[in-house]
């Protein structure tokens, strides 16, 4: 039960105050040791639940991230590091409120914004890129996020593959973007919430349009 509370409370104090609790906080508020604390965050590491780095600071527990990837997202009274542009169209659906998304094209620098709610997806002729496919995303996940980007429009997309020399992976609209994000992380602020198995997950990725190997859907 203890794991199940400290993911809870790693997710409550992202949701309300944008940032990640110390190994530290955690210890006082659970009256526990901060060796303890380690123990249980290697536990959540290891179930994909979050990501840490060697010093055990909380980098991400998705959708929300302590590091800057390219997203901001504002609230009414809150403002959070988008983790990639996946989470951050998650975020207005957990957290059910209107945000302002901010992002700038990885290619032109160019700046772009929407507000993004829970019922409706944003307008827009940007597209979305995902570079790293679904079987590898977790090999290295901040690299992983850090490369699912918005675009400007295909040329750009062209112009940065060129330039970076990568492979283009998976690209889609705004509004398929919108609804991978819309219930991906439903019921992450629940104590009993569980992952997805992959049966379940491709089920989903199917539902809302997606397609091909990238995704496991061959």
């Amino acid at each position: 039960m203890l794991t199940k509370e400290i993911r809870l409370y790693v997710y409550k104090q992202f949701s309300h105050l944008g940032t990640a609790p110390s190994v530290s906080q955690i210890a006082s508020y659970f009256d526990i040791s901060e060796d303890q604390v380690r123990d249980e965050l290697l536990k959540l590491a290891e179930a994909r639940h979050i990501a840490i780095n060697d010093e055990f600071e909380i980098l991400m527990a998705h959708p929300f991230s302590s590091i800057p990837l390219g997203f901001s997202v504002m609230g009414a009274k809150t403002l959070w590091w988008g983790g990639c542009s996946w989470d951050s169209f998650a975020l207005p659906n957990l957290l059910i409120q209107e945000v302002v998304v901010a992002t700038t094209c990885p290619n032109c620098n160019s700046a772009h914004a929407w507000r993004v709610n829970p019922d409706t997806p944003p307008q827009g002729e940007q597209i979305a890129h995902f570079l790293i496919p679904t079987k590898e995303m977790w090999v290295d996940v901040v690299h992983t996020c850090g490369n699912q980007r918005i675009f400007c429009n295909e040329s750009c997309l062209e112009t940065w593959l060129h330039r970076t020399n990568n492979q283009e992976g998976y690209v889609m609209g705004l509004s398929t973007l919108w609804a991978l994000a819309s219930h991906w992380y439903e019921g992450r602020l629940e104590l009993e919430y569980q992952r997805r198995d992959p049966s379940t997950s491709l089920q989903y990725f199917r539902e809302v349009g997606l397609s091909g190997s990238f995704w496991g859907l061959d």
